[in-house]
């Protein structure tokens, strides 16, 4: 039915339907201050649909995958022999034993993949375990969507089903703040730098948080204070529950370990989501934890078959021997010899920055790659099938219907459960909105009307 689907709502699209769509999204967008700079978080013209048996796979992998994610994060807490796999920092080593009072480090976290949707070819490649972005972008550009004339009439001929996925945000630090111990109705900081390109985001977080009852501040850290057992906010704002989108090593880089929040987080005087040690499974390693045979014993037959399934062959970069898909390999001449393959990644950094992609370099940078990854940490990953769709955007007065890469990033909620995703569209290999590089698009799931 997808294809059926797409080539429907590309039928509503003249130069003069697309126009007058441009400028109502556009609209919607400011509106919902949906821009970086001039640029418009969306660029094309119609949201990425599912169909409800694609959504079920989806998820259902999904969740699974999440039990073998939630086994490996226990085991790095527990057991140095595993944690040693994540090359943690000495400081990450002291902010990780910090209690957290909640079930599980993270309350939100975001899975990346590439899921080819005519036959189901799922690949996820990256773990947004740590500061997942992108929740309240999805519910303001699927409530532009809904607004526009063309998507009505387009649901002349189907049902939609879009996911409220700051509503899951809420309940999801709601509900951590209570097993914390929190009564009431919590005041929190949305706590990230004051010029983060993602402000806007923290907004309209802020904006659902007190339309469900809470006060709210956005909280550079550098303003906090920690004072007779509370810490507050610039103009004595007292915090009960710390929405954390700052990066844990950006936090320590700038201001130390000694600082407000690691002081009231020890004295258990505040409830952060998420938490410091939701960074393990944030680590590109933790897909080799995953998938490195040697660790094996710690995952179900079910959770095995969806690793071997779907998260690609990842392995820290050293010198071993491994196994490659059951044949024995010695690591770091294989990768020599296989970058048309292979991909390499540091371990510990985000937004695409210094991935290096084996089949879009030169022998001589993919050598040097390897010798930088033998120096510092990094993983070495499997190439996957990317997925592509036809995409229509409004170019110099005419549609322009073209292929673009799409990646299929589901939202997370307590580790468990997954509701709503995020999709991005690039030109390019590596998909980063923030970048500049990319779009952003709601998904729905669709129904034919009978």
């Amino acid at each position: 039915m997808s294809s059926e689907v797409v080539e429907r709502y590309h039928s509503l699209l003249t130069n003069d339907t697309a126009a007058h769509a441009v400028e109502q999204m556009n609209a919607g967008l400011k509106k919902r201050k949906c821009f970086f700079g001039e640029r418009p978080l969306c660029t094309v013209l119609r949201p990425n649909f599912y169909t409800p048996e694609q959504w079920a796979y989806l998820k259902s992998e999904t969740e699974i995958l999440l039990g073998a994610f939630r086994k490996a994060h226990s085991a790095c807490i527990t057991d140095m022999s595993f944690r040693s796999q994540l090359d943690l920092e000495s400081y990450e080593e002291e902010l990780f034993s910090l209690a957290i009072g909640f079930e599980v480090p993270w309350t939100t976290s975001r899975l990346d993949s590439f899921f080819i949707l005519e036959d189901l070819s799922l690949k996820f490649v990256e773990y947004n375990a740590e500061t997942p972005a992108g929740i309240a972008y999805d519910d303001a550009v699927a409530d532009t969507f809904m607004e526009l004339d063309i998507f009505k009439q387009f649901n002349e001929y189907y049902h939609t089903r879009t996911f409220p996925v700051r509503q899951g945000l809420y309940t999801s630090l709601a509900e951590a703040y209570r097993q914390w111990g929190g009564t009431n109705k919590p005041n929190i900081a949305i706590v990230d730098w004051a010029d983060v390109p993602t402000l806007n985001e923290h907004e309209l977080c802020k904006q659902h948080f007190e339309a469900e009852g809470s006060a709210v501040v956005l909280a550079d850290p550098r303003s906090l204070e920690y004072r007779s057992g509370k810490l507050y906010s610039e103009h004595g704002f007292p915090i009960d529950l710390i929405y954390k989108r700052v990066l844990s090593s950006e936090l320590i880089e700038r201001m130390g370990i000694d600082n407000p929040i690691v002081h009231a987080l020890r004295d258990q005087a505040v409830c952060m989501s998420n938490a410091f040690s939701a960074k393990l499974m944030a680590k590109k390693a933790s897909f080799a934890l995953l998938s490195d045979e040697r660790n094996h014993s710690l995952f179900s037959a079910e959770e095995l078959r969806a690793i071997e399934a779907h998260i690609p062959w990842t392995r820290r970069v050293s010198e071993r021997n491994t196994h490659f898909h059951g044949r024995a390999v010695d690591l770091v001449p294989f990768i020599a010899e296989n970058k048309d393959r292979l991909v390499l990644k540091p371990n510990d950094e985000y937004g695409g920055k210094g991935v290096v992609i084996g089949w879009e370099t030169s022998p001589e940078n993919w050598g040097e790659t390897i010798l930088s990854a033998l120096r510092n940490p990094y993983v070495v990953q499997e190439r996957v099938r990317i997925a592509y769709d036809d995409y229509p955007a409004f170019i110099d007065g005419q549609i322009d219907i073209s292929p673009r890469l799409v990646d299929a990033d589901p939202f997370v909620f307590f580790g468990r459960t997954t509701s709503g995703c995020m999709t991005r569209l690039s030109s390019s290999s590596l998909l980063n909105v923030t970048a500049g590089g990319g779009s952003i698009v709601p998904s729905f799931i669709i129904y034919k009307r009978t």
